[in-house]
């Protein structure tokens, strides 16, 4: 119990720490508890680029919230200690004289050691990180199969009257508002009617547009269409545009039809409820998707993602780890009618 409450302090340290950062990025502690070279030199480019994040924006961070709980312990010796934390960060700031939150929740790894007396966290990993590798086929939390293909192959598209398509289809309106409100309402977790991916941030995005009314487009296909069907013969079946950004992106892009995007210049120039998309390294391959559930002061989107879970967060994610000088955007404007 003594060992325990011994490194408990620590991480209460950390958490006291992560705080104070997320307003005052000169912020400088002489007992500082990460010794991570990795992360120290991550926290220091990332403060000087929000410094000026927030210039540009005509923002002034107020103050932040951040409370952390304990995921689990993996390991608890009287030597190391090594934790898995969740932190939930509100940060609040003002534009334009109105008051804004947005809200995040970062789920970390923490190794700890003692050092003499104390203790130390040598090792910061993030579990969810924002930017990862642009898989083509995403690990779903079902102890299945995240894509299997039945041996008769592809199954044939259903009649194109059927999924609202082709002449004499009819038309309905996309509910933005539903559409963000369902994002507000599942941003921190899962609707347990879906599969959960461990990189959930586009199929989350897909429900998003279903429950504005976004048509299915089903074509049994898992490279067209965008469609999920949920357990069928105890697999999961989904298209790729359903749960890959890059994939959904594409689909959205090349849509003359039912749910489609619009590609527009500017943050500016979305509404609630259409989408954007990320390119890390601004080589093609985007890797992230947000919808739009409001705006600031100023008239730039905020954004609800999952992975990360976020809520009203600010569009550019300059304030992310996986930003980079490179990283590429793709604003996406969802018609009005499908």
């Amino acid at each position: 119990m003594g060992m325990e409450k011994e490194w408990k302090q620590t991480l209460y340290a950390y958490v006291n720490q992560y705080n104070q950062h997320q307003i005052d990025y000169r912020s400088q502690h002489t007992d500082q508890v990460v010794t991570d070279p990795a992360y120290l030199l991550a926290r220091s480019e990332r403060a000087s680029r929000l410094s000026q994040w927030y210039a540009a924006r005509g923002a002034r961070p107020l103050r932040s919230e951040t409370r952390a709980k304990l995921l689990r312990t993996i390991r608890d010796t009287p030597e190391e200690a090594v934790i898995d934390v969740q932190l939930y960060v509100q940060l609040f700031y003002e534009k334009g004289g109105v008051n804004h939150v947005e809200e995040m929740i970062q789920r970390e790894r923490l190794t700890l050691i003692r050092d003499g007396d104390a203790w130390v966290i040598v090792s910061v990993e993030q579990l969810t990180p924002e930017k990862h590798p642009a898989a083509g086929i995403p690990a779903v939390h079902t102890g299945q199969p995240a894509y299997a293909y039945s041996t008769g192959g592809p199954k044939p598209y259903l009649n194109a009257e059927v999924l609202q398509g082709g002449p004499g289809r009819k038309t309905s309106r996309y509910n933005r508002a539903a559409a963000a409100a369902y994002a507000d309402e599942w941003w921190e977790t899962s609707n347990p009617e879906f599969a959960v991916f461990e990189v959930d941030c586009t199929n989350y995005i897909s429900q998003c547009l279903f429950a504005g009314g976004a048509p299915i487009h089903y074509t049994g296909k898992r490279e067209s269409g965008w469609w999920y069907k949920g357990y069928v013969g105890s697999k999961e079946w989904w298209s790729y545009s359903w749960a890959v950004s890059n994939a959904l992106q594409s689909f959205l892009s090349s849509s003359s039809w039912g749910l489609r995007g619009e590609l527009v210049e500017r943050p500016e120039q979305l509404m609630l409820g259409d989408v954007i998309f990320y390119d890390w390294d601004g080589d093609g391959s985007f890797q992230h998707s947000t919808i739009v559930t409001a705006f600031d002061a100023g008239g730039s989107p905020l954004v609800n993602a999952h992975t990360v879970s976020s809520k009203h967060r600010f569009w550019d994610y300059k304030d992310s780890y996986a930003w980079s000088e490179n990283t590429v955007y793709r604003f996406l404007h969802i018609p009005d009618y499908f």
